[in-house]
């Protein structure tokens, strides 16, 4: 299925929308007494149409007017970390509006994208583009974190606009602030935890587990997603003993699940069915190791048995390591009843 939805209502708009399905390969949807002559999808109702895919497309375009846009959407929206990219256009193209979701949802790229392709202007309303500061939350969206506590977003980027100090303790610079220019951002750089002021707006970034301070939209927790969980598993192994035995080793090593990047194991397990269905539940990919690559990588806990089965001395925690980029082991084989876990950090 395409990502991208586009609606239109009149000719003119409809063959505005046929040339960008062409460049962006998204799915055209028109009235139905119009679809046949544009190759579109038809629909009677505009709000049927949006109501039907709402959920399932991440980008949405609008060749409309900007008020029967909201009337649609406004039925089905829930989140900003979860509301698609919406941005609206008239049908000439001169004006592309940003609407819903600019930072996380990505519509403010989208209407830039697509002002470009129509020779249009993108029209952005949100405060960090206007100013020409940056944004946490879109920074934590291009590097791939994990925003823990949403809602402290707008108390941090209000400091930045109004030019305050923003405390940042991200010892690894996940977020790559260290030895960059940010115009706009003044940071107050902490190395240690415990020079770390709750009272004061701030970014903690992490991949140990961490609960924001009491009443604290101060504090903007991120995760960055860094951890490789590596497996090893016997046929037929459930998809629920892998995420619990996953959950418990978390928990007992105080490591933030949000961080988990992805699930690694050996190429002959491609095929398990409780592995694929562990990682799409995790929502995290699942990667396969060749048994070559497995064999370069040295690794304390080499077994016998698996070697005699797999043809390799470990699966969970070389593959744990390879996936990581030969990152530091932070938790040694562990073993389940039917399942083995390791958990690397990506160096």
């Amino acid at each position: 299925m395409k990502k991208t939805a586009i609606y239109a209502l009149t000719h003119q708009g409809a063959g505005l929308g046929k040339t960008l399905t062409e460049k962006i390969e998204g799915d055209l949807f028109l009235p139905s007494r119009i679809a046949d002559a544009y190759g579109g999808i038809p629909f009677n109702h505009l709000m049927e149409a949006v109501a039907e895919n709402f959920s399932q497309y991440p980008k949405q375009i609008f060749i409309t007017a900007a008020g029967i846009v909201v009337r649609s959407i406004a039925p089905h929206l829930r989140s900003k970390d979860s509301d698609p990219a919406v941005i609206v256009l008239d049908q000439k193209g001169r004006y592309v509006i940003s609407l819903l979701s600019g930072h996380l949802g990505g519509a403010n790229a989208l209407a830039a994208e697509v002002a470009q392709l129509t020779g249009g202007e993108a029209v952005i309303t949100t405060a960090t583009e206007t100013e020409g500061v940056p944004s946490i939350d879109l920074l934590a969206k291009e590097r791939n974190l994990f925003i823990a506590n949403l809602g402290a977003v707008k108390r941090i980027n209000m400091a930045v606009l109004e030019g305050k100090p923003v405390q940042i303790f991200d010892p690894e610079n996940r977020l790559g602030l260290k030895n960059m220019d940010m115009p706009g951002l003044v940071e107050n750089r902490v190395e240690k935890e415990v020079q770390y002021d709750i009272e004061i707006p701030g970014v903690w970034v992490t991949w140990r587990r961490k609960t924001p301070a009491p009443g604290g939209d101060k504090l903007l927790l991120l995760h960055p997603r860094c951890l490789v969980a590596g497996i090893g598993c016997n046929s037929g192994t459930t998809k629920r003993e892998i995420i619990e035995l996953i959950k418990a080793t978390f928990q007992e090593n105080f490591l933030a699940l949000e961080s988990l990047k992805c699930i690694s194991t050996i190429e002959e397990k491609r095929d398990e069915k409780g592995l694929i269905d562990a990682a799409h539940e995790l929502g995290v990919p699942l990667i396969f190791a060749d048994p070559s690559e497995i064999r370069s990588i040295d690794v304390p806990h080499p077994s016998s048995v698996v070697e005699k089965h797999m043809g390799v001395s470990s699966v969970c925690e070389a593959t744990a390591i390879l996936e990581s980029g030969k990152g530091r082991l932070l938790v040694p084989k562990t073993k389940g009843l039917n399942v083995t876990l390791a958990v690397a950090l990506e160096s």
